[in-house]
């Protein structure tokens, strides 16, 4: 989000260290198989059981004291070994012959004292630092590794020919260790080290700075010093022993780390390569000691581009604070790094300023910082992090000023608004704010720069946007990660929103409309929330998954369901509930649209099958023996009084009356008739069921009369059920006219069950016929008829025919 160039130039010889030392065993780290790490186990010596094929070992940390050729001769593939910082007192090159592809080779740390010369040509990285020799250990075959680009040599002497065996050689990184190196004080050596691109000089770390040397190097680009110790009697000599090394116009970058010094001594240096060509200068760990008063200070031309300091710890408990602050607000550069320092506020320049780059992290300041500035009109970028700030009301007014003010960092501090403190002024041009890690809540929107792009708001306690804030048309990527936000922002007042990041928040149902309110989004990343996984997020997940992967960030894995207990962890991908079930309107319509279906068709059915009517006789039916059961016992004692019921048509009437009633009588057989045995009052359902119950045989006349007749039907399903009931073989089926069976309703299905199943009597047409049917008729007949009470009977018999 910052455009940080003072790293891009503080890291030149970075890129040269991170490239070159740490390169290769990046490279092969890739390959796990092939990488034995046993540093830091207590190992006196190499192990024997290491797998031929590796190629990265590192033995660091340990307790080796000798190498023998046989500890990695077998090793054949190795190419990179590190054995720093174990007791090695002497070393062989030649135990490598067999290591021809070693390329990475750590000594450093050790107790080494002497080395053979039968070095591995393959070699791109040898450190020797650290070690116990007493001058550089270069000697002839040095100039064999042609593929060498870092090494690290350590010796307490120093002597001007020392590196010419290397000297064809064109090193990146020289690592001198000269903690250990010393001088008569009326000595001063010299050291051609003729062609590399770093330098790196390690002095001791408790002693003043005293090495007298002349060191001279050829197209060096960055220097580095590790542990430097001075006061005001010896800072002559470091500056002394820098004019050497930056004679040249090729060095651009200088770092000094582990510094104490004093303040006059430190502003000596300053002034020293304030002319010089160094164009980015890095201090770390600095500790000021003894005073600080105000020194002379002449801020002349400079090719110094940006000054970085970070980590000061200042020993001088009473100083005037505005000599500290005037000198760094009054430096003619462009960038300016103090962090990580005890510093609790800044001055604002005197005259307008040059700086372009101002980064003031990890310090004291307050609100009061930079107020009513009008100097600092070319400032693009300042970083705040990680102060005392409180209101961000003030901090806007800090800005009006900074016309050119693009990026604003101030993250990490107590920053809070109140609607109270007025309408909020911003610097016009500032394109990139960072309030991440504040206290701000939702009245943050209502105090924000108008021109603003980049917003991050990331870890504050907004819990909602509201609707009703400016309008912030430019802004294109906001960051809201791990509020309180419960719902998705709506893009009305962010119509240029293109990046969303709104992971870890209280978002448990976002909005379906998302996408299509924000249809400019390219990338959003909404992960890691609440979901809950109902209807309501059905649309959602629809809507998401439909839109790329390379758009929705953390898609699948950290979108997951958190509620309702049983789909927790269920990522929203997997998560699906049916249409039907989520719309209430549509499962409302489909129960009433199913419910009709069903009526129709069982209405249907009823009416196809005239369930009505069978319903209707089993009410009858039902009514009838509820009543019978009423009656008195003796009432119930039954008694057959007819040897035959004849159920039949009034069409076919004729026919029983002429034909069938005479003969049947004419064999003393009584016949039961409906127009002269029904009893008056009784329902007609009643009389039926007594002369079927009351009757030996029940006769059928059967015709397609009979069909047609709903009473005839009656009498039909009455019968067969008595049949049934009283397990008598008690129905007699006289077929008077054919019937087709097309023509028997679907509701006589018992009719077409009867004539199926049972032997029913023809009447034939010729009268040579009728007398086989008459005794057919007889044959049915084979019980006398028993009454009793006979005469009883016989008169209530003929009551009953003359009252029909």
């Amino acid at each position: 989000m910052t455009k940080d160039k003072e790293s891009i130039t503080r890291s030149f010889c970075f890129v040269y260290i991170l490239t070159l030392i740490v390169g290769t065993i990046i490279q092969f780290s890739d390959e796990s198989e092939f990488a034995v790490d046993m540093s830091k186990m207590k190992l006196t010596h190499v192990p024997k059981d290491l797998s031929p094929k590796t190629k990265v070992l590192d033995i660091s940390q340990n307790y080796i004291s000798k190498l023998h050729i046989s500890d990695i001769s077998y090793l054949l593939g190795l190419e990179v070994l590190t054995l720093s910082y174990n007791r090695l007192q002497c070393l062989d090159f030649s135990i490598f012959k067999f290591n021809q592809d070693l390329e990475y080779l750590d000594l450093s740390h050790n107790q080494l004292q002497k080395t053979s010369c039968h070095l591995i040509r393959s070699l791109k990285h040898l450190d020797l630092s650290f070690n116990d020799f007493d001058v550089l250990p270069i000697c002839k075959e040095f100039g064999n590794l042609t593929q060498l680009n870092f090494l690290g040599l350590s010796g307490t002497r120093l002597r001007q020919l020392d590196l010419l065996p290397i000297a064809h050689l064109h090193l990146s990184h020289i690592l001198l260790d000269l903690e250990g190196y010393y001088a008569k004080e009326s000595e001063t050596e010299s050291l051609q080290i003729l062609n590399t691109k770093i330098l790196h000089l390690v002095f001791h770390p408790n002693q003043l700075f005293s090495v007298q040397v002349n060191i001279s190097v050829n197209s060096l680009r960055c220097l580095q010093l590790t542990n430097i110790k001075l006061n005001n009697d010896n800072c002559q000599i470091l500056i002394k022993f820098l004019s050497e090394l930056i004679r040249g116009p090729t060095l651009l970058n200088f770092t000094l780390k582990h510094v104490e010094t004093t303040w006059k001594c430190l502003v000596r240096v300053f002034q020293f390569l304030w002319p010089k060509p160094v164009e980015y200068l890095n201090i770390y760990n600095l500790i000021i000691v003894e005073s600080i008063d105000e020194e002379d200070f002449t801020y002349s031309k400079t090719a110094l581009k940006a000054l970085k300091i970070e980590h000061v710890t200042n020993r001088v408990f009473i100083y005037s604070q505005t000599v500290l602050y005037t000198f760094f607000s009054e430096m003619n550069i462009m960038m300016l790094t103090l962090s990580d320092t005890p510093f609790i506020h800044m001055l604002c320049p005197q005259t307008s300023s040059t700086f372009k780059f101002l980064n003031f992290t990890q310090n004291v300041f307050t609100d009061s910082v930079f107020q009513n500035c009008s100097k600092l009109v070319r400032l693009e970028t300042l970083i705040l992090r990680k102060n005392k700030l409180k209101g961000l009301y003030n901090i806007g007014l800090m800005t009006k000023h900074m016309t050119s003010l693009e990026i604003l960092d101030v993250s990490w501090n107590s920053l809070e608004y109140d609607r109270h403190d007025g309408n909020c002024t911003w610097g016009g041009s500032i394109v990139v704010l960072n309030l991440s890690s504040n206290i701000l809540t939702d009245s943050v929107f209502r105090c924000l720069p108008p021109k603003v792009k980049v917003l991050d708001l990331y870890d504050n306690q907004i819990r909602s946007i509201p609707k009703l804030i400016m309008k912030l048309e430019a802004l294109q990527e906001l960051n809201v990660a791990s509020n309180s936000l419960a719902h998705l922002p709506d893009c009305g007042a962010f119509s240029s929103l293109s990046v969303l990041i709104i992971d870890h928040n209280s978002i448990s149902n976002p909005s379906a409309d998302f996408f299509h309110s924000c249809q400019k989004i390219r990338s959003i990343r909404a992960g890691n929330n609440p979901f809950q996984c109902t209807c309501e997020l059905r649309e959602f997940i629809q809507n998401i998954g439909q839109v790329s992967s390379e758009v929705v960030e953390g898609w699948p894995d950290s979108y997951k369901c958190d509620n309702p207990e049983s789909y927790k962890g269920t990522p929203l991908k997997d998560f699906h509930v049916s249409q039907l079930s989520c719309n209430t309107a549509l499962l409302l319509v489909t129960i009433g649209v199913t419910v009709l279906v069903l009526t129709v068709t069982v209405t249907a059915l009823c009416m196809y099958f005239d369930l009505p009517w069978y319903l209707r006789m089993v009410c009858q039916w039902t009514q009838t023996r509820h009543r019978a059961r009423n009656l008195p016992l003796e009432e119930l004692q039954r008694t057959l009084q007819f040897h035959a019921f004849i159920s039949y048509s009034e069409h076919d009437s004729a026919w029983v009356k002429n034909e069938l009633v005479p003969y049947l009588e004419k064999e003393d057989l009584r016949i039961c008739l409906h127009e002269r045995n029904f009893v008056p009052g009784k329902s007609i359902v009643e009389n039926i069921i007594n002369c079927i119950e009351k009757s030996y045989k029940s006769i059928f006349v059967l015709s397609p009369n009979f069909v047609q007749s709903e009473w005839c039907h009656y009498e039909l399903y009455f019968a067969h059920h008595n049949l049934f009931h009283e397990g008598s073989n008690n129905l007699i089926l006289i077929l008077l006219e054919p019937i087709p069976q097309n023509c028997i309703p679907s509701k006589y299905h018992k009719l077409k069950a009867l004539m199926t199943q049972r032997t029913y009597l023809e009447w034939p047409k010729e009268k040579s016929k009728h007398g086989l049917f008459w005794a057919n008729i007889r044959a049915a007949f084979n019980m006398k008829l028993t009454l009793i009470a006979e005469n009883n009977n016989a008169e209530t018999y003929k009551k009953s025919g003359n009252s029909i």
